[in-house]
């Protein structure tokens, strides 16, 4: 299954929505996709990851590279999780201390504006 990445902003948020298998081919979108975004500097930009069917080590490493740049820029980066599956793996490696996991995507918006 290919990776689709969406932008959907509104006000000072936009949520990228990310649908699909997430690795070594497609980490590279996502990650441009989600930096393009921050330079925007909009005031959050929420990862919508509900229906993200896969997550290797190089999409975390995307989604950690993408955080790094919204700090340095002071923009928010809320992640939308419903898979339990890719929340274990924030959870083994640490992430879920590192990035704002929420499991809907109003609570992830209302915790980026």
């Amino acid at each position: 299954m290919e990776l689709t990445v969406t932008e959907r902003r509104g006000g000072h948020v936009c949520v990228v929505g990310v649908a699909g298998e997430v690795d070594l081919h497609s980490a590279p979108a996502l990650r441009e996709g989600l930096e393009s975004e921050i330079e925007r500097r909009l005031h959050g930009v929420v990862v919508d990851l509900s229906a993200v069917s896969f997550l290797d080590s190089t999409g975390l490493g995307a989604l950690v590279s993408s955080r790094t740049a919204a700090g340095e820029r002071g923009v928010s980066l809320p992640v939308v999780c419903t898979s339990e599956r890719i929340l274990k793996l924030f959870t083994i490696t640490g992430l879920d201390g590192v990035f704002q996991i929420f499991g809907d995507l109003d609570s992830a918006v209302d915790a980026a504006g």
